[in-house]
C-alpha cells in the first residue's frame, strides 16, 4: 500500500509538472530558453572539451522533432573516433523522474526527487559496467559496438532511455573518454483484480530487483468457488545477463487452474552484429488443465481434454562475417534439437492430431542477415527513442522429425526486408515464408505466408503529431489437422473480438490505423488517440477464400502510457462489428492493458518450424 500511495501522489504531481512544461513550450519562455542555450553553446564551443560537454548534456538529436536532424543521426556519431583508445568510462545515472537523457539539467519536483532517492533502487553501477557494456577501459573504440550498445541499453526493459557520448581529451588526440547516460524506469509494478474476497488476484513484479537488473514476478489467485482449483500462483525469476557473458537465465514456476508449468532456461541470443556465438538450453514440464479446440469438419463440435508433456530444447548458432569491412552482414549456421513426450493428450493416430505426437526434431539452418537500426520516435512508444530495424534476412531450414509413427523430413524458407522509403515516404516491412513436413514426397502440415507492414512519416497537425499504419497478411495452411486452424480474431485480424466462428485454413487480412499523439498528459500518462479499420477473409479447405464474407471491424479509442513506469499501455476502445458471428452486440466497448508492440528484427535465432498463425 505504501508503494501504491507513493505512485498515486507521484502521478498527480507529474500531471502539474508536465502541464507547466507544455505551457512553457507554448509561451514566450520557449524563445527565452532558445536564446539562453544559444549563448551557452557559443561560449562552450570555443574549446574542444566545452564542445564535447555541451553535446553530451544539451544536444537533443535523437529525439529531435526536426526531420533534418533525424536524418543526421543516421551517420554513426562514433565514426570519427574509430580506433582511438577508450580512457575513462563515466556512468551517469539519472533520477527516474525529472531529468532526461535529452535534458539532464531539468529537475523534478521535491516529491519526485524524494521518491526517486528513497523508493527506487537505481541499477547498480557495477552491474552496468560488468553486464550491460560491450566495451571496457583500454579497448580500442569500435563505432559499431558503441552504436549497438546504445540500442541494447534502450531495449532493456529496466531502462527508460540511454545515450552514449564521446568526450575528447585536450591533452591527447589518441585517447577519448566515454560518457554513458542511463535513466531507469520505475521498476515495481502491482496488479490487483477481482470483485470480492472470494474472487481475487494480486501480483507484484520488480523488473530491477535491488538494482541488480534481475526481474522477479510473483502472482497469487484465489477463486473460492472454483471446483477445480481454488488457489493458484506463479513465480518467475529472470537474470538478464549473468556476469559479463551476456548469457541470460530464467526459472519459471506456475501452478494455476488452467496451467501448470515448471521450466528452466539459459540462453544467449545474437545480441549484435559482433556476436559470434549464440544458443539456448531449456527443460520443462507443462500441463494444461483444460485445453479446448474446435474441430473443423462437417459438424462443429467442442473437444475438451487435458494435455501434459515433458519437453527439452537445445540449439547453438555460429555467425561468420562475410566481409571485414561490412560488419552488419553475417552468414549464420545453427543446429537445434527439441523433443516432446506426452503424458496426457487426445487420441492420436498416423493420420490425426499430428501436433500431439511424441517426437524429436533435428533442424539445421543457414542464413544471411544484414541488419542496422535507425533511430525514430512516436511509433509504438510515446516519446522515448525507438530503434527501427533496417535490413534484410534470408534463412533456409532442413530437418527431420522422429515420431512414434515413423520419420518425416522438414524444409522451410524465410525472406524478409525492412527499409525507410526514399524521400521520407515512411517505413515498409515485407516477410514471405513457406515450410512443410514431407513424407513419401507428400506435404503435411505445411504453411505459406506473406506479411507486410507500413507506417507513414510523422506529420504535424496543429499541436498534435500523427502517423498512419497499414498491414496486410495472407496465410495458407497445407493439409492441416482438424484441431490446427487459423483465426482472425484480435491481433490476428479483427481487433476487439474473439469469435471461434472466424476460423479456417486460409486467411487474408487488411488493417489500417491512424494515431494522433498529444503533447498533453493525464496523471503523467501521455495520450494517443486512434481510429482503426480491420477487414478479413477466412475459410475452410473445401471452400474458396473469395467465397467468404468480408468480416469487418471499425472503431476509435485512446491509449495511455507513462514511459517512466513499468505498467502496460492502457487502452480504451469502442468498436463496431457489423457481421461478426458469435458476439452479443455489434457495438463493443473495451478497457484493457497490453505490452507495447515491437518491430520485427533481422537477427537469426534458433532453426524453427514455421507456425500456422
Amino acid at each position: 500500500m505504501k508503494y501504491l500511495f507513493i505512485i498515486l501522489v507521484l502521478l498527480i504531481n507529474e500531471t502539474f509538472a508536465q502541464k507547466s512544461l507544455s505551457d512553457s513550450l507554448d509561451s514566450g519562455k520557449s524563445a527565452e530558453d532558445s536564446i539562453m542555450y544559444a549563448k551557452l553553446k557559443q561560449k562552450m564551443h570555443k574549446s574542444r572539451v566545452g564542445k564535447s560537454i555541451y553535446g553530451a548534456v544539451f544536444r537533443d538529436v535523437y529525439n529531435s522533432r526536426h526531420d533534418k536532424e533525424i536524418k543526421e543521426i543516421e551517420i554513426n556519431p562514433f565514426e570519427n573516433y574509430d580506433g582511438k583508445v577508450i580512457g575513462k568510462i563515466i556512468v551517469k545515472k539519472l533520477e527516474i523522474f525529472g531529468p532526461s537523457v535529452n535534458d539532464t539539467t531539468r529537475k523534478g519536483s521535491k516529491i519526485e526527487r524524494f521518491v526517486s532517492k528513497n523508493f527506487h533502487y537505481n541499477t547498480r553501477e557495477k552491474v552496468i559496467r560488468q553486464s550491460f557494456l560491450l566495451f571496457k577501459e583500454g579497448n580500442k573504440l569500435n563505432p559499431q559496438t558503441l552504436k549497438d550498445n546504445e540500442r541494447l541499453l534502450r531495449s532493456n526493459p529496466i531502462i527508460h532511455d540511454a545515450r552514449i557520448f564521446i568526450i575528447e581529451r585536450p591533452d591527447v588526440d589518441w585517447m577519448v573518454d566515454v560518457l554513458v547516460l542511463i535513466q531507469d524506469v520505475w521498476s515495481v509494478n502491482f496488479n490487483i483484480s477481482g470483485d470480492s474476497f472470494r474472487n481475487l488476484a494480486f501480483g507484484v513484479e520488480d523488473i530491477n530487483f535491488q538494482g541488480r537488473g534481475h526481474s522477479f514476478l510473483n502472482r497469487a489467485i484465489w477463486r473460492a468457488d472454483d471446483p477445480y482449483q481454488r488457489f493458484g500462483w506463479r513465480s518467475i525469476y529472470t537474470i538478464p545477463y549473468i556476469g559479463s557473458s551476456f548469457v541470460s537465465g530464467q526459472l519459471k514456476l506456475i501452478n494455476e487452474r488452467d496451467l501448470l508449468q515448471y521450466s528452466v532456461q539459459v540462453y544467449r541470443p545474437f545480441l549484435t552484429v559482433e556476436t559470434r556465438n549464440a544458443g539456448s538450453v531449456e527443460l520443462g514440464y507443462t500441463r494444461l488443465r483444460e485445453y479446448k479446440k474446435l474441430i473443423i469438419n462437417n459438424i462443429d463440435s467442442a473437444l475438451t481434454y487435458k494435455l501434459s508433456y515433458f519437453y527439452s530444447d537445445v540449439w547453438y548458432g555460429r555467425a561468420f562475417r562475410l566481409d571485414p569491412m561490412q560488419r552488419n552482414k553475417q552468414l549464420i549456421v545453427a543446429l537445434r534439437r527439441s523433443s516432446f513426450e506426452y503424458r496426457n493428450r487426445p487420441e492420436v493416430s498416423a493420420d490425426t492430431n499430428k501436433i500431439y505426437w511424441n517426437r524429436t526434431n533435428w533442424l539445421a539452418s543457414i542464413g544471411y542477415s544484414n541488419r542496422n537500426y535507425q533511430r525514430d520516435f512516436l511509433i509504438y512508444g510515446f516519446g522515448r527513442t525507438e530503434d527501427v530495424p533496417v535490413g534484410n534476412l534470408f534463412t533456409f531450414t532442413l530437418g527431420t522429425e522422429n515420431t512414434e509413427f515413423g520419420n518425416r523430413a522438414y524444409a522451410g524458407i524465410q525472406l524478409s526486408k525492412g527499409t525507410y522509403l526514399p524521400a521520407n515516404k515512411g517505413y515498409l516491412y515485407l516477410l514471405a515464408n513457406a515450410g512443410t513436413y514431407l513424407k513419401q514426397k507428400e506435404a503435411q502440415q505445411g504453411v505459406i505466408g506473406v506479411q507486410s507492414f507500413y507506417f507513414s512519416p510523422l506529420m504535424k497537425i496543429g499541436k498534435f503529431q500523427t502517423r498512419q499504419f497499414f498491414n496486410l497478411g495472407f496465410t495458407y495452411g497445407i493439409k492441416r489437422d482438424a484441431v490446427d486452424y487459423l483465426n482472425i480474431s484480435g491481433r490476428e485480424g479483427i481487433l476487439g473480438v474473439n469469435s471461434e466462428g472466424l476460423r479456417g485454413d486460409k486467411r487474408l487480412t487488411l488493417g489500417f490505423e491512424t494515431v494522433l499523439f498529444s503533447h498533453k498528459s493525464i496523471f503523467g500518462f501521455r495520450v494517443a488517440h486512434f481510429a482503426f479499420i480491420n477487414l478479413g477473409l477466412v475459410n475452410l479447405k473445401d471452400k474458396s477464400l473469395i467465397d467468404s464474407k468480408i468480416y469487418q471491424g471499425y472503431g476509435i479509442g485512446f491509449r495511455l502510457r507513462n514511459e517512466n513506469l513499468t505498467i502496460n499501455t492502457f487502452q480504451v476502445r469502442l468498436g463496431y462489428y457489423p457481421n461478426i458471428p458469435d458476439i452479443s452486440s455489434e457495438f463493443r466497448y473495451a478497457f484493457d492493458a497490453s505490452q507495447p508492440l515491437k518491430l520485427r528484427d533481422f537477427d537469426i535465432s534458433a532453426p524453427s518450424i514455421i507456425p500456422l498463425r
